[in-house]
């Protein structure tokens, strides 16, 4: 009656949910590690913030919004 599909036993199977579930760990896992290295990179303050701007000028890094960074910071 019906035949196989020969290109369907050919595919590849899709990916698994053990899969998924072990890529995620490693992601989360690389990611934990990259933010407990003592050595991790972290992005300076450019100069241009440190010099002292006219008075309503706009956005200014004070040491309140450093603050608030680092308690938001995940």
């Amino acid at each position: 009656m019906s035949q196989p599909n020969p290109s369907r036993e050919m595919r590849q199977p899709a990916l698994s949910r053990r899969t998924v579930f072990a890529g995620v760990g490693v992601a989360g896992a690389a990611a934990a590690a990259a933010t407990v290295l003592p050595g991790a990179v972290r992005s300076a303050a450019p100069a241009d913030a440190a010099a002292p701007q006219p008075a309503g000028s706009g956005y200014q890094l004070t040491e309140h919004v450093k603050r608030y960074y680092q308690t938001a910071r995940v």
